[in-house]
């Protein structure tokens, strides 16, 4: 490594949460102050996926693996008009928090350090933090707001579910992804791109539209709806909703995924709430209720739907075997069925990948 990339890496920096504690570290990436609500991921790998995940949108992310950055970052092209190795064109947490950097990388795909990646996108890192003890602080206390100041910078801390996070990270104007002859409406919250690739996969021709899209006036000729993942807090997305409310009365099939689920919940006109610490991780159990079966699944999420708020019309279709929350919800009689959970996985295991050929049975 360059001695000046080297020295980069030794900027002074800390990050102060909303209860005044501070974490003091060491500079990687871009050099700026940044706020957000300080959220944490125990994955062992996956960072590439993960920080190009639009659901971390607004937040500063701790990583509980103690090594990050030693396989570098791979090269980003382009197939199906998609980036084939991230999950959306740009990184979308707001810092990078980890305890130790790897200065060196090596594997076979990497084109660029972490920390080089992170200066492109103009995102800040610091390493040399205790993030075992942030951890259990998060999950005493819940996920806090945060900052991440460099040098002699300050800033304010402001709180990103304040705001329609949705809006910031959905696409502006449709996009059509041309396959087979059924077509599926994608109404975009943050879409990852491999929800895409996996419809794809499928021989579905993918409509993506924005989050507040009258896609039942302005797409002709559509089969279903899915209802993507995204950030923030559910209630922000009202559009989504009232949309999703008026598909339901024509009863056009529908899924959901992560933020989906609670979008359809809202919709059925049930309610979701903020959790603790959130599900951010790849090894979550969830059990499909009325069996024994237990699907070990990736998940990024910070508000659940309460099951307790569902009509009779409706039942829950998974719970997580950690902390009984709702990870699905499917209609008695209609085709309206979600989860919280993520199906396509990247990263993570792919046991749930089988629920998008259950989708496609509804159509």
């Amino acid at each position: 490594m360059p001695l000046d990339s080297f020295i980069s890496l030794m900027g002074k920096i800390k990050l102060i949460l909303e209860d005044g504690t501070t974490f003091s570290g060491k500079s990687f990436g871009a050099e700026k102050s940044v706020s957000g609500e300080v959220v944490f991921n125990t994955g062992m790998v996956g960072y590439p996926e993960s920080l190009t995940d639009p659901s971390y949108h607004g937040q500063i992310l701790a990583l509980t693996y103690p090594l990050i950055g030693n396989y570098g970052v791979p090269r980003n092209k382009i197939e199906e008009g998609l980036v084939n190795n991230f999950e959306s064109e740009k990184i979308h947490i707001s810092s990078l928090i980890i305890s130790d950097y790897s200065l060196q990388h090596s594997h076979w795909s990497a084109v660029k350090s972490l920390s080089d990646w992170l200066k492109e996108h103009e995102v800040p890192g610091i390493y040399g933090v205790d993030t075992r003890k942030l951890t259990k602080k998060l999950r005493e206390k819940g996920v806090m707001l945060g900052k991440i100041i460099h040098e002699s910078d300050d800033i304010e801390m402001q709180d990103p579910n304040r705001r329609n996070l949705v809006a910031e990270v959905s696409i502006k104007e449709p996009i059509v992804y041309k396959k087979g002859e059924k077509k599926i409406v994608l109404v975009d919250c943050g879409v990852k791109n491999n929800i895409i690739r996996n419809l794809l996969k499928r021989n579905l021709t993918v409509i993506r539209v924005p989050w507040n899209y009258n896609f039942l006036e302005e797409v002709k000729d559509f089969q279903g709806v899915i209802v993507s993942n995204g950030p923030g807090d559910p209630k922000m997305a009202k559009e989504t909703i009232s949309n999703i409310k008026e598909a339901m009365k024509k009863e056009i099939p529908i899924w959901g995924i992560c933020l989906g689920n609670q979008i359809l919940a809202l919709a059925a006109g049930a309610d979701t709430y903020k959790l603790k610490y959130g599900h951010r991780s790849q090894n979550q159990p969830c059990i499909e209720v009325g069996s024994k079966r237990c699907y070990i699944t990736s998940q990024n999420h910070g508000y659940a739907v309460n099951s307790k708020s569902l009509s009779p019309e409706w039942e829950e279709w998974f719970v997580n075997a950690n902390d009984n929350t709702n990870e699905g919800i499917k209609h008695k009689s209609k085709p309206f069925i979600s989860i919280q959970f993520h199906p396509e996985a990247s990263p993570g295991p792919a046991d749930a990948e089988f629920l998008f050929d259950k989708m496609i049975e509804m159509l």
